[in-house]
């Protein structure tokens, strides 16, 4: 099969239902979730959810809430394009699939089995272009690697990488991340002056 071009990638998501080309019941209702256009309120959002609480060890499968949002704060380790994924209809293009924004809380260390991971979708994406704001991989790329930033946006579970995560993974596994808990789609993002006070990183904040 011929790869997708650009326009056939732009066609593919504007006909991508929200619960994407994904067979399985279980995909289709995280998709549903991981496509969520809506904007948290302040009343969704949890402020026991704070990035030090998300990377505290143990399982974590019920710690938090998927019909919550929240806001952390932490250091952005990397940025890239996502994978060629269901919920997005298997589109290639970088501007048709999510970006993972990798967060931290010490810059010091390169150890990916402490990062959160938050996402920007295509359709966000779009979303924030129509209000003359370039959320693209690229631009995000460039304006948040190495700094401290604030984002909001709903949690998710994306049960997909339970092996793959610190704090649900069996011994011996590749961990590239602490948890499988994620704030996906982020909604909001500002970029910090630098790192925030301890108590606007430790559970409770903004109480």
């Amino acid at each position: 099969m011929a790869r997708a071009t650009v326009a056939d990638d732009a066609q593919i998501l504007a006909n991508c239902p929200a619960v994407g080309d994904a067979k399985g019941t279980s995909v289709r209702a995280l998709n549903t979730l991981k496509r969520r256009m809506t904007v948290p309120t302040p009343g969704d959002i949890d402020p026991n959810v704070t990035l030090r609480a998300m990377v505290a060890p143990g399982d974590d499968t019920t710690r938090w809430d998927e019909k919550r949002g929240a806001t952390i704060e932490g250091y952005v380790a990397d940025v890239k394009v996502g994978g060629v994924e269901s919920v997005n209809c298997h589109t290639h293009g970088p501007a048709y699939r999510d970006t993972h924004i990798e967060l931290t809380l010490d810059p010091t260390k390169n150890d990916e089995t402490t990062y959160v991971i938050v996402e920007v979708t295509p359709q966000v994406r779009q979303e924030m272009s129509s209000k003359g704001v370039d959320w693209s991989t690229r631009t995000l790329r460039t304006s948040l690697l190495g700094r401290w930033v604030r984002v909001t946006g709903w949690l998710l579970f994306d049960v997909e990488h339970k092996p793959e995560a610190r704090n649900t993974a069996s011994r011996g596994a590749h961990i590239w991340r602490a948890t499988v808990w994620e704030i996906h789609p982020i909604t909001a993002m500002e970029v910090l002056p630098g790192k925030p006070p301890v108590n606007q990183t430790s559970p409770g904040a903004g109480k």
